[in-house]
């Protein structure tokens, strides 16, 4: 039978239609921090995991739960005592931290709140779907859905029916339903999220139907998932990223520019493309080695994970020559073994592969050849795989790229140690780099390793997993949607995710969207062109007009390093990603909810990537709240207003918010070139009649040893702003870890946008002399400190500009 229910909830009327064999409540008890809900099909356990984050978990009648199955996204497990049960006849009421559920008995329904604010309803479904249970929830009609992993569907993905099913989209362009992250998990402009947490192949449906319906499908008996709710964006990021886990921070010269290509094939190609950028003075970091490292064909040799030794006859002399020129060495793996291979034999002895339901090593024919697949979740196949990484390491590689992880192709009726081919494929990926982050903390505890991957799961971002965007088209469609996967998957933990700058499929050769795609990536993740050979990548082998823009944008990238790298610690901390969206500011509208094509690049910086060809002006809005400075030309615009802009081939349109504070490196060719005790700081003053005051902060540490923070070796400078009735006064201070080693400061300290000067520069009361650029509008002085010290400096008089 089936019975209308009309809920009026904050004056919102929400119609829902309940669904077959409706279940009732039979039983409760809330016991051991946990509530269990019983009905005629099982019961319902909730827990509360912080008190901003609840746990539903389903388990069917005959079903032994003791001992739950262990999360591969959740760290989170402990259920808090605080929660607090009431009820009447029709209703239980449950209040958990800032959490509650209201429990209507008969039919059964599930509403969450937090804070009191309305959420969802889960309808307690018995419905299934292709053999899979489902998870039914309402929502509110007008609410902006975001998540599902990568896709490329418009930042607002409600009414799309997304696989669960990484796989990779060859060659996509601005649409693409299913690609190499599909992530059970979706947010709300309610500033909420839900998270399923079971990482089996199924569907996720935001509403596809058009009825306020969320519906969840995966195959397992066990159903559970996590509400996660908070008042602001930021605090959204920080209690996900607490359920699922923190992003450690990555090595200083991650954030450097890589040079890649589909492929060196090589060691005197590659030394010889090196040797160009150092001539070019072109600032380099790492050099990535796609597929010809092993083997001189792209098809029938991979699976050897050893250099070629024709074309490398000495690996580790290579490496050692580029490590000379401060240049790093990233290696592609796969997890396929092909039976042309050298190491097919080895594999089928150790037993390192997935297997058929007869035992046997499952064989089968993809793009590369003939091929088995390691069984990554099996122990003796893990120590195998690491074996490999470890005798690359001993000969100087300093960072691994996984590729293919989907799996690419991966049979449905393969077997794992750890399951089925349904239960493992999403977090194939998830667990290759869990196995490299865990072995490369057994094996070099100091080092933060770097992966690089194309596929992962919910909380892969916790064992440092860099993912990039997949095998996109290198064309202006292709470009358009980078902002939108690399906002969507950082509001998703995942916060390094880049694109191939240039794109990657194709030979277009078009030397305005290499130069664009290059300037939007400045204000990306990971500096990392990448493309097919046949058109390259590397700035050094292009003409010379795109190779100087190209060289600028790099240039600028390094330059913006100390500021990048405190983006990445505060990731780190906190959760919240690099690319931020447009709504995560206070007061936006409801149109930056769909919004991809501008973003913040961390707190301070407003982008506006130039995604069409041929661009000759672009229409900007400026967030409200506070003014912003033209990056490079110094004009002021109002928050609120909207300007047209004439666009250059030089730069995309960037801009400052007012009272930002931006330490800067200069004449760095490498990320080991840089030098805390030598910055400029760029600080743009407080608006009049907007915040009068404003903060910042810069991190450093040494750039490479693991847990730096953790172990106290580090250092964080505040730096305060205040517009007062005299001018402008700033605060600067440090705090160091014990393990750190300090040095002592001499920072060049520039204003911008001053109209007027001040009658004068006191850093703790004594006079300091300035110089004023009055063309430029800019202050310059020297302020010099010894670790751990701190200091006043007055700016009596000084006057900015108006918007």
């Amino acid at each position: 039978m089936k019975a209308f229910v009309l809920l009026s909830i904050a004056g919102l009327a929400i119609c829902t239609t309940a669904v077959a064999d409706d279940q009732v409540l039979q039983d409760f008890a809330l016991k051991n921090n946990v509530l269990t809900l019983q009905t005629q099909k099982g019961s319902i356990e909730i827990r509360m995991l912080r008190q901003d984050i609840l746990e539903n978990r389903f388990v069917p009648k005959g079903k032994f739960t003791s001992v739950a199955q262990p999360s591969h996204a959740v760290q989170l497990s402990t259920a808090l005592s605080g929660m607090q049960l009431r009820q009447d006849a029709a209703v239980l009421r449950l209040s958990a931290g800032q959490m509650a559920v209201e429990v209507q008995k008969a039919p059964l329904r599930l509403r969450y709140y937090a804070q009191g604010r309305f959420l969802f309803e889960d309808m307690v479904s018995d419905l299934s779907e292709e053999g899979m249970p489902v998870t039914e929830l309402t929502i509110r009609p007008d609410e902006v859905l975001y998540g599902g992993g990568a896709r490329a569907l418009g930042m607002n993905r409600r009414g799309h029916r997304l696989p669960l099913y990484n796989k990779a989209h060859y060659g996509y362009e601005e649409h693409s339903l299913q690609m190499n992250f599909a992530m059970p998990l979706f947010l709300s402009s309610q500033k909420y999220a839900v998270h399923f947490d079971n990482p089996a192949t199924g569907f996720l449906d935001l509403d596809s139907k058009k009825d306020n319906r969320v519906s969840y499908a995966a195959s397992g008996d066990v159903r559970t998932y996590q509400v996660v709710a908070a008042e602001q964006w930021p605090q959204l990021m920080e209690a996900y990223t607490a359920l699922t886990g923190r992003q450690p921070l990555p090595a200083r010269w991650t954030l450097g520019n890589f040079a890649s290509r589909f492929g060196y094939h090589s060691a005197e190609e590659a030394l010889r493309t090196v040797a160009l950028f150092r001539a070019e003075k072109i600032p380099l970091d790492a050099i990535v080695f796609d597929l010809f490292w092993f083997g001189k064909e792209v098809k029938g040799t991979m699976g050897n994970l050893a250099f070629d030794p024709d074309n490398f006859p000495d690996p580790a002399g290579m490496m050692a020559k580029l490590k000379k020129q401060q240049v790093r060495t990233v290696l592609i793996t796969e997890p396929f073994i092909l039976t042309s291979s050298k190491r097919w034999e080895e594999a089928k002895q150790n037993a390192i592969l997935a297997t058929g339901k007869d035992g046997k090593p499952y064989e089968y024919d993809f793009y590369f050849g003939h091929t088995g697949l390691i069984d990554i979740t099996k122990p003796a196949a893990r120590d195998w795989f690491w074996q490999r990484y470890a005798e690359l390491k001993k000969l100087g590689a300093d960072g691994w790229w996984g590729d293919l992880g989907e799996p690419e192709v991966h049979p449905d009726d393969i077997q794992h140690a750890g399951g089925s081919a349904a239960q493992i494929h999403n977090i194939y990926g998830h667990e290759w780099a869990k196995l490299i982050a865990e072995k490369t903390a057994q094996s070099e505890p100091k080092e933060r390793p770097f992966i690089l991957m194309r596929a992962g799961y919910s909380g892969s971002q916790r064992f440092g997993m860099i993912p990039w965007s997949g095998d996109v088209n290198r064309s202006w469609g292709g470009l358009r949607s980078q902002p939108e996967i690399a906002l969507q998957m950082g509001m998703q933990g995942m916060a390094y995710m880049h694109s191939d700058l240039g794109g990657f499929a194709g030979a277009t050769d078009d030397d305005e969207l290499y130069t664009r795609w290059l300037q939007y990536g400045v204000f990306q993740p990971v500096f990392r062109p990448h493309a097919q050979e046949e058109v390259p990548a590397e700035p050094v082998y292009r003409r010379d007009a795109a190779k100087a823009l190209a060289k600028a944008a790099i240039e600028l990238r390094y330059r913006l390093l100390p500021y990048n790298y405190t983006l990445a610690f505060e990731n780190h901390r906190s959760g919240m990603p690099l690319m931020r969206p447009l709504f995560f500011t206070e007061g936006s509208s409801a149109t930056t909810q769909l919004t991809a094509s501008a973003y913040f690049w961390g707190n301070d910086f407003l982008v506006f990537p130039v995604l069409n060809a041929g661009q000759k002006t672009m229409q900007v809005s400026f967030p409200q709240g506070h003014d912003w400075i033209d990056f490079y030309s110094g004009v002021r615009y109002k928050g609120g207003s909207q300007q047209e802009l004439t666009l250059n081939t030089d730069t995309i349109p960037v801009f400052v918010k007012s009272g930002a504070m931006i330490p800067m490196a200069e004449g760095l060719q490498s990320t080991e070139d840089f030098r805390v005790a030598d910055l400029n700081w760029h600080i743009y003053p407080v608006a009049a009649g907007q915040v009068q005051t404003s903060s910042s902060q810069f991190y450093d540490d040494d750039g490479k040893t693991r847990m730096a923070w953790e172990q106290q070796a580090y250092a964080l400078t505040h730096v305060t702003q205040q517009l007062t009735a005299e001018g402008v006064v700033l605060s600067v201070s440090e705090k160091a870890g014990k393990r750190y080693r300090s040095v002592s400061r001499k920072w060049t300290m520039y204003l911008h946008d001053v109209t007027q000067p001040p009658r004068a520069v006191y850093v703790d009361q004594k006079s300091q002399p300035f110089t004023y650029d009055k063309e430029k509008k800019t202050l310059r002085f020297t302020l010099t400190f010894a670790p751990g010290s701190q200091h006043q400096i007055r700016l009596p008089g000084l006057q900015q500009a108006r918007g």
